[in-house]
């Protein structure tokens, strides 16, 4: 550097600094000009790929609000459609309750006109039994009480063989 400092006739501090200027120069120039012709058309590139970002991310944006109106509104038509079909159900189960008490009283009718039908049968085949059983006993009791002797017997049997005979004169003999 000194050698250098002596052909240009100038002080060694000078020549540096004249050294630091012209590699200051060669970066600067080296890098920035062609950063200054790259970097404005990358920027410009970023700010339309940013703008077209902003922009697709506004529209999706409005699109998700919009789907999102929708589903908040189907969710309140769900809403109303469960009351509807709440309040069905429970009409339902009224109906169901009157046709079931229904059911029960028209079967509880039945089994209360089968068992007095019952009761009627079974009262009918006592009275009949207890006919039965009285005339058993009245014909035990006249058993008892009457005396047949073998004289009463023949006057019995006669009686009967002549009235046997009338009858058939009555009639004129026709069988």
């Amino acid at each position: 550097m000194a050698s250098i400092a002596k052909a240009l006739h100038l002080s060694v501090e000078t020549t540096a600094r004249l050294f630091e200027i012209f590699n200051f120069a060669i970066i600067f120039f080296g890098l920035g000009i062609p950063l200054a012709r790259f970097l404005p058309r990358h920027l410009r590139q970023r700010r339309q790929t940013l703008s077209h970002n902003l922009e697709v991310a506004r529209k999706t944006s409005q699109d998700a609000d919009s789907r999102l109106s929708a589903v908040e509104a189907q969710l309140s038509r769900l809403d109303e459609e469960i009351a509807k079909i709440r309040a069905q159900v429970e009409e339902e189960s009224k109906q169901d309750e009157v046709r079931i008490k229904a059911a029960i009283e028209e079967e509880s009718a039945r089994i209360v006109a089968a068992a007095e039908q019952e009761i009627g049968v079974a009262a009918a085949q006592a009275r009949r039994g207890l006919r039965h059983f009285a005339a058993d006993l009245a014909i035990e009791q006249a058993a008892r009480q009457l005396d047949l002797t073998p004289e009463t017997d023949r006057a019995l049997i006669a009686e009967f063989v002549s009235s046997v005979t009338a009858g058939e004169s009555h009639s004129g003999g026709q069988n």
